[in-house]
């Protein structure tokens, strides 16, 4: 069983249920999914840059990506509808809580001037966005192989109904919220 999964179930949900007055166990949020999307812009000219994206975003999730297509028609960008510009991966179980945890232990801690991620990031229904500047900060990104550093986004799906809630729990997950100055 995941460490972080273990914890959940035996520090985090009680302490959520006491803390927010649950009458069930049912009613304490929880992590349902979490959504990495990487957003290949240079693939419309460089179709190889997608190939890379899927299999950099492979090795960070350990699951295979599906490739994201463009909705409509751009034409300053000289985007078609249809056209392949990105790629995104849904985790959830064991995966999902393999990488929250190494991402809350291991990869956010490696960002330049890390002084936490920002507080104000939910989208008033629990759950929560976070921009990642550059993929070198995974550990199984080889810094050599790397082409171009891309960004991407990770989205955190949570059962929470607000904010609070959900802020509560990640912060007992153990993701590193920025201090708030007084």
């Amino acid at each position: 069983m995941n460490r972080l999964l273990q914890k959940y179930n035996e520090e985090i949900r009680p302490s959520l249920i006491k803390e927010f007055g649950y009458t069930t166990p049912m009613q304490c949020p929880k992590i349902e999914k979490v959504v990495i999307n990487l957003g290949v812009g240079d693939a419309i000219q460089n179709p190889k840059a997608l190939e890379e994206a899927v299999a950099e975003l492979t090795q960070i999730s350990g699951q295979k990506p599906v490739i994201t297509k463009a909705k409509k028609s751009i034409a300053n960008f000289k985007l078609r509808e249809g056209m392949q510009i990105g790629t995104k991966v849904t985790l959830r179980g064991e995966r999902m809580y393999d990488f929250l945890d190494k991402l809350f232990n291991i990869s956010l801690p490696r960002v330049r001037d890390f002084h936490g991620v920002s507080a104000t990031a939910f989208d008033g229904r629990g759950n929560y966005t976070l921009g990642v500047k550059e993929q070198l900060i995974f550990p199984e990104i080889n810094f050599d192989k790397v082409n171009k550093v891309r960004g991407m986004d990770v989205v955190i799906v949570t059962s929470a109904n607000t904010n609070k809630e959900a802020y509560a729990l990640l912060k007992a997950m153990g993701m590193p919220f920025a201090k708030k100055e007084a």
